[in-house]
């Protein structure tokens, strides 16, 4: 087990954390996809907060020299998807993250819920 992706994968909660975010869960995917270890996922009521959660983690992580290879979604503020390699970020409208229900897709996954 890398511990530097787990930490990475916290700083990413807490920076979400930090703008409210809701029902924040890290995802161990090791073992069931080969391009990342581990997913964040995290809700917001609202487009312009799901945004701010995204900006948030990015800022936050800028100021580490930590950038994301890939982002998606941001514009509309649906479904933001930031991609740090072995760390991805899932930022979802609370309805939409409900839709897709990631959790229940990757069943096989370790779920942690985030406390801060």
């Amino acid at each position: 087990m890398n511990e530097n992706f787990l930490e990475l994968a916290k700083k990413i909660c807490k920076a979400a954390d930090d703008k409210k975010a809701e029902r924040i869960v890290i995802m161990d995917m090791r073992g069931l996809m080969f391009s990342t270890d581990y997913f964040i996922i995290c809700s917001a009521n609202t487009a312009t907060q799901v945004r701010a959660i995204a900006d948030n983690i990015e800022e936050e992580l800028d100021k580490e020299n930590i950038h994301f290879n890939h982002k998606e979604g941001y514009h509309e503020g649906e479904w933001v998807l930031m991609d740090y390699g072995d760390v991805v970020a899932h930022i979802f409208k609370t309805e939409n993250r409900d839709f897709y229900a990631l959790e229940k897709l990757w069943g096989d996954a370790k779920i942690e819920n985030y406390e801060n």
